[in-house]
């Protein structure tokens, strides 16, 4: 099987699960998105974002989807679908700038994926602050 067929069947699957999922969503009364949907949405609320921000998120997202497109276990594709959904709910309402890690979250958290956390806030802060990239003097 090629990879064309096997990445339309596996948005496919996660479409299907996504539109079965509207129970987990009960809280909000709201069905997922459907990948594509989702990813072009995202994509268009950072439209509202710095640049910076914009840059970093925009890589972020079009990697993090290419990584997981090839997920076929039903529970991972509702569970980051959720997230991702969640996410740009909270870029669209402008609450990211009010976004905070609770304790229990971090918890969650394998070893790699607050190492992760870590790299991007001391990347973040270094952004901010106006230095160059490891040292280097900007010309």
């Amino acid at each position: 099987m090629n990879f064309q067929v096997l990445y339309k069947q596996n948005w496919g699957l996660a479409r299907t699960y996504a539109r079965r999922a509207a129970s987990h969503s009960a809280q909000t009364k709201e069905t997922l998105l459907p990948p594509l949907m989702l990813y072009r949405r995202i994509l268009r609320a950072h439209r509202v974002l710095p640049e910076v921000q914009r840059s970093i998120g925009d890589k972020y997202v079009k990697n993090e989807f290419k990584l997981h497109k090839d997920v076929d276990n039903p529970l991972h594709i509702v569970g980051f679908l959720t997230s991702w959904q969640d996410y740009l709910h909270m870029i669209s309402n402008g609450k990211w700038q009010e976004g905070t890690l609770s304790k229990s979250a971090l918890e969650k958290m394998s070893p790699e994926q607050v190492g992760q956390l870590y790299e991007l806030m001391k990347e973040t802060e270094r952004v901010l602050s106006g230095k160059p990239e490891d040292g280097k003097d900007k010309n």
